[in-house]
């Protein structure tokens, strides 16, 4: 399934099922076929997300350190932080412009 957030802060951010219930995991919010994050949430949202990410990419640091002592390296397209980016940004217009992020309408 393919999810489209829509916002009148900035352009169209369409992401695949997978990375979507991943990112609405890390913002502990259920994923629905449609809804809102309305402005006042966002904050918390933006925040919940960027420490995800840092966490990840401490976790990618870590990893390739022992992948240099022989274990398996992480792949690069997994990176949370460069396949969550567009809608991070989406979220950070929004803040900014005092509009909601919605999708499925």
């Amino acid at each position: 399934m393919i999810y489209q957030f829509r916002s009148k802060a900035g352009p169209d951010v369409v992401m695949l099922a997978d990375l979507t219930k991943r990112i609405f995991d890390i913002l502990g919010r259920p994923l629905e076929p449609r809804g809102i994050l309305t402005v006042e949430q966002l904050p918390d949202l933006i925040t919940a997300l960027e420490t995800a990410i840092l966490k990840d990419l401490e976790e990618r640091t870590k990893a390739n350190d022992e992948s240099e002592k022989g274990a398996e390296k992480p792949k690069l397209a997994d990176r949370l932080g460069q396949r969550a980016y567009p809608f991070l940004e989406l979220m950070k217009q929004s803040k900014a412009k005092d509009e909601p992020v919605m999708w499925g309408v």
